[in-house]
């Protein structure tokens, strides 16, 4: 029996009206989410306007006299923020210090990240003039190193975060899986076992977003995720690392990374408190092991070789600093977070984020599944701890907005994903 002529003309209203709507989407992401690029991006034309600092800041305290002598804190600072590695935790540091000292940050314009996974350019902070200078960037970016220098002073501090390269690859793998394409033809239940049973078969390095599914480390420090291990370059680009950067943090030992930034920036212990935030709820299933661990470090072999690198100078600057030295200020960083857990979270622990009572407490969410934990805020907090309690509990966009970021394409996005239900 025909359908009847109004409900055919119901269906292709629909189907034109999805047509339409599934154009604008694709027409929005191509804008907000820039086409990855094999080479570095060209810099400004603005080149020979460097950063024109107010004042000279006094130099830096060395890594071994900081925070104990009569060193000045450090206020211009470069967090090289990469991916799935407890970066947004210290995010929340950066953010908190600069807003307490009233220092000017360099902000993506539209969105939370410097249109990632392009290339950073210096045109793309909020509001940038040729010429201006500014004391944080602190954002997610493809790193360039000239670009991002000529925005701070000449004195400015580098730091970056690095993760074992299986355990991140795990991660990322489940937290971009759905943005990734090529996951999606993966069979059966485990598409991560699958996938590292053999790579190949799957990975396509021109495929859209695969850069989340090899190196990604490297990739986000800015060379090529794909340059065969054994290459020359490989080193070159592991040493220049160590150059640029004044510290690189360890995410598996966060609490030992932060009295080493602690003592670099010659900053006090408050500064430095934090609860860990966008962490992913425990999975159901057992963690990578055995053989799946052995198969994800050797995909990522490029990150295993920078991670090793960086493991071992870590170790190395924990010597100089002092063990026994490193163990009494590890413990008084952990005695002071859990005073803070008691001040300010309901329930003393992270929640999933159907139980989260305060929007502005709720963490962003990858496409499809909420598996990113959040805190509640109890409702009775001393005025002296008040503000210091919700700073440390927001997330990253919401602290943004906070800041005043302009993130017209993150909402949007949001509205996006909230209407459709993803």
């Amino acid at each position: 029996m025909p359908l009847p002529k109004k409900r055919w003309e119901s269906m292709a209203k629909g189907l034109v009206l999805g047509a339409l709507f599934t154009s604008f989407l694709l027409l929005l992401y191509s804008y907000a989410v820039p086409p990855l690029q094999a080479g570095l991006a060209s810099t400004t034309p603005e080149a020979a306007a460097p950063c024109s600092p107010a004042g000279d800041e006094p130099e830096a305290a060395t890594a071994t006299n900081g925070s104990a002598g009569g060193c000045q804190p450090r206020r211009n600072i470069v967090f090289m923020k990469t991916h799935k590695t407890a970066s947004s935790t210290l995010l929340n540091i950066l953010f908190r210090f600069g807003q307490k000292h009233g220092l000017k940050f360099a902000f993506p314009s539209g969105r939370n990240d410097f249109d990632y996974p392009a290339f950073f350019a210096r045109s793309l902070v909020q509001d940038y003039r040729p010429g201006a200078c500014f004391n944080i960037i602190c954002n997610h970016m493809r790193f360039h190193y000239d670009e991002v220098r000529s925005l701070v002073p000449p004195n400015a501090t580098f730091i970056t975060v690095l993760r074992d390269p299986a355990r991140l690859f795990e991660s990322s793998f489940h937290y971009f899986g759905p943005v990734v394409p090529l996951t999606w033809k993966l069979p059966g239940r485990d598409k991560l076992a699958e996938f590292l049973q053999d790579p190949g078969r799957y990975y396509d390095p021109r495929g859209y977003n695969a850069h989340y599914l090899r190196n990604l480390l490297f990739f986000d420090l800015g060379y090529d995720s794909s340059l065969d291990p054994g290459s020359p370059r490989v080193r070159e680009h592991i040493l220049e690392v160590e150059r640029r950067f004044q510290l690189v943090l360890l995410q598996e030992y966060f609490d030992e990374s932060l009295v080493l930034l602690k003592d670099l920036l010659c900053w006090e212990l408050e500064d430095v408190l934090y609860f860990k935030l966008n962490a992913r709820r425990a999975a159901a299933g057992p963690r990578l092991t055995g053989d799946l661990y052995r198969r994800a470090t050797a995909w990522n072999r490029l990150d295993a070789r920078l991670y090793r690198h960086f493991n071992a100078s870590f170790w190395r600057k924990v010597e100089a600093f002092g063990r026994e030295r490193m163990a009494r200020e590890v413990a008084a960083l952990r005695r002071a977070n859990e005073r803070m857990r008691r001040i300010c979270i309901d329930g003393g622990q992270a929640v999933d984020a159907a139980a989260i009572q305060d929007s502005a407490l709720q963490p962003w969410q990858p496409l499809g599944a909420k598996p990113i934990l959040g805190y509640n805020l109890k409702k009775s907090i001393g005025r002296r701890h008040a503000q210091l309690c919700r700073r440390m509990l927001t997330p990253e966009i919401q602290y943004l907005m906070d800041l005043g970021v302009n993130l017209w394409v993150t909402k949007l996005w949001k509205f996006i994903r909230d209407f459709l239900r993803w």
